[in-house]
């Protein structure tokens, strides 16, 4: 049976498994669900959420609470969590915008504290928001990406698996996969060769991203052409394939789910 602190609240058709256990003064409301040795501390209120297995969902959290949008109607939303996830301090996550839409965070993830993610997020695997990071409404994060201290998102950003961002910058458009990024706003700043190697990539692959990145950010040629020369030399790559996918529908304006890059 769940070990449930005399003082929390949990409403009724709440589903919650056997070994989890919430802390004191938690509210957590009708329909929600929690998967198995998922730990709750104290003070967190969750509603139309969805947790998985082994989660870790600190002091204050609020999760699952409506959307910051006026377009918001009351439809119904959810959040919906993998599992293995860390979920600190005062952490907010609202619900999405749109009748049977969701906001999503993957598995393995490490959300610090006072971090925001807003309605129709996407948060991949293996991702970290650092202490203070604001996503908002729409933003896509995908695999292995870092998001630095009081970095801030616009709507619809997407960043690229195995990005860093570093602190304080403001994310006005797309980051690429793969990439080191700084400043008000953004910029590339080369490629996340440190991340690429702790992500097991070989040498060969590494030395095709720095040579992509070379071509496309410090050639001097047009845009259009430096990409054509990546596939020449690099297409046999699958993450170059990827980078040089990324960009052209981020430079085409396209927003949406794209292939990932298999880890």
């Amino acid at each position: 049976m769940a070990r449930i602190h005399t003082t929390a609240i949990v409403e009724k058709n709440c589903e919650l498994a056997d070994d989890v256990e919430v802390g004191a003064y938690t509210l957590i409301r009708e329909g929600t669900i929690i998967g198995s040795r998922t730990v709750v501390d104290a003070h967190v209120l969750l509603e139309h959420t969805t947790v998985g297995a082994d989660c870790r969902i600190h002091f204050g959290a609020a999760i699952g609470g409506p959307p910051q949008d006026q377009t918001y109607q009351g439809e119904p939303t959810r959040v919906l969590i993998g599992e293995r996830n860390v979920i600190r301090e005062y952490v907010t996550i609202h619900r999405a915008t749109g009748e049977g839409n969701d906001t999503r965070v993957g598995d393995d993830n490490m959300l610090m504290a006072s971090t925001h993610l807003g309605h129709n997020c996407e948060v991949g695997n293996s991702v970290t928001l650092s202490t203070l990071s604001g996503m908002s409404g729409h933003t896509i994060i995908e695999d292995r990406a870092i998001i630095g201290g009081m970095v801030g998102s616009h709507q619809r950003v997407r960043v690229g698996t195995l990005a860093m961002v570093s602190g304080f910058s403001k994310m006005s458009q797309d980051v690429p996969p793969y990439s080191l990024v700084d400043g008000k706003p953004a910029r590339v700043i080369g490629p996340n060769l440190v991340g690429l190697r702790r992500a097991g990539a070989d040498a060969d692959t590494r030395r095709a991203i720095q040579r992509a990145f070379r071509l496309i950010y410090r050639s001097g040629m047009e845009f259009s052409r430096a990409l054509e020369q990546v596939m020449t030399e690099l297409g046999d790559f699958r993450e170059v394939s990827y980078l040089v996918e990324f960009l052209r529908r981020m430079r085409e304006g396209k927003v949406g789910r794209q292939q990932e890059v298999a880890s």
